[in-house]
């Protein structure tokens, strides 16, 4: 039986890749949208060589209208018989962080195969800017489905949330470690935490490999909490689907001015409701790849040894629960990159 993931997974990383290489020339000199724009390029620019018809429906760019890759977007060659996929990705999460030359950057993508007979999206775009949200690794996710599966940790105080965790994962409160993402919107997370007493590290930017930290286990992490991006909480969805970890996620506003403006035509219902990964990624199995700019919890960033770069990224595939890591050398004198604006092989 022909499996067209199989046959497009490592073109996916090599789009990660390429767009982790274009954009590090940009590390630190303080121009994140130029950073975002090349990693856009590259990333277009393997998509323009990889036969699938695949439809952007979580693009970055949106939250802050940097260049980007946008919802609807075509990615692929899209051949008559081409297999199809719904795509999430940014390029580079963590722009802030990228142009300060601070740790945690990353090129992520996620694609899920649409059925042939099929004309619904099998990703779910979560349309509000932000979301609440609150991430577990896998023995949190275990012990829940066997003890209290529909478990609603948005609407419960944190400090009880951080008393539950810790008798599922045989800890005190106080050995618990607890990652938030630094914004004056997630203050109130911040006194809660340490009013229960457990441990507290904080990031500028980047939540996606935030939230997936806790189900990575060398990670040191045991939950991520917060409102971050809502496109960043389905990527991570992606890449919980394939760990075992879970995530709840609600739409969330700074205001009732945003709310009109972002969902005036989502049922209240569906605002109201808490997402999960199974809820998010609603196809049979999906992929997820990153390759690490600057070094994060989930990746070692480009290193640049002479005249090579060596990338690390990770490649995840629900259907198996297989998680690759993948370190690759390039020899930049003689490596290339097929960029979108140009329709061209550059030298990197």
């Amino acid at each position: 039986m022909h499996d067209p993931e199989r046959t497009v997974e490592f073109e996916f990383v090599r789009a990660t890749e390429n767009a982790a290489l274009n954009a590090m020339r940009f590390i630190g000199k303080g121009d994140k949208n130029a950073a975002d724009a090349a990693a856009c390029d590259a990333i277009q620019g393997v998509f323009d060589l990889i036969d699938i018809r695949g439809e952007v429906v979580i693009g970055e760019g949106i939250k802050d209208n940097a260049p980007g890759i946008f919802l609807g977007d075509h990615l692929g060659k899209w051949g008559p018989n081409a297999p199809r996929f719904n795509i999430a990705l940014d390029p580079v999460d963590g722009t802030t962080n990228l142009s300060k030359g601070s740790p945690n950057a990353i090129s992520v993508m996620a694609a899920a195969e649409v059925p042939s007979d099929s004309k619904q999206s099998v990703m779910r775009n979560i349309p509000s800017y932000y979301s609440h949200k609150i991430a577990y690794g896998p023995s949190v996710a275990q012990a829940l489905t066997k003890q209290d599966p529909s478990a609603n940790f948005l609407d419960a105080p944190l400090e009880d949330t951080l008393q539950r965790i810790a008798k599922i994962l045989h800890k005190r409160v106080g050995e618990l470690v607890v990652l938030v993402l630094d914004r004056p919107r997630n203050q109130p997370f911040i006194e809660s935490i340490r009013r229960a007493g457990a441990s507290l590290r904080t990031i500028a930017d980047g939540d996606i490999t935030a939230a997936v930290a806790p189900s990575l286990p060398d990670s040191g992490i045991d939950l991520y909490v917060g409102i971050g991006g809502s496109p960043e909480g389905v990527l991570t969805a992606t890449a919980l689907h394939s760990l075992g970890g879970e995530i709840q996620l609600r739409m969330w506003f700074p205001s009732p001015e945003a709310k009109a403006r972002e969902v005036q035509d989502v049922p209240e219902k569906e605002i109201q409701t808490i997402f999960r990964s199974a809820d998010i990624v609603t196809g049979k199995s999906a992929i997820f790849c990153a390759t690490g700019i600057i070094e994060s919890p989930l990746l070692p960033g480009v290193k640049l040894i002479g005249h090579k770069a060596i990338t690390h990224s990770i490649l995840m595939r629900a259907r198996s629960r297989t998680v690759r890591y993948i370190r690759a050398v390039h020899d930049l004198e003689h490596k290339t990159i097929h960029l979108r604006s140009t329709s061209r092989e550059r030298s990197v």
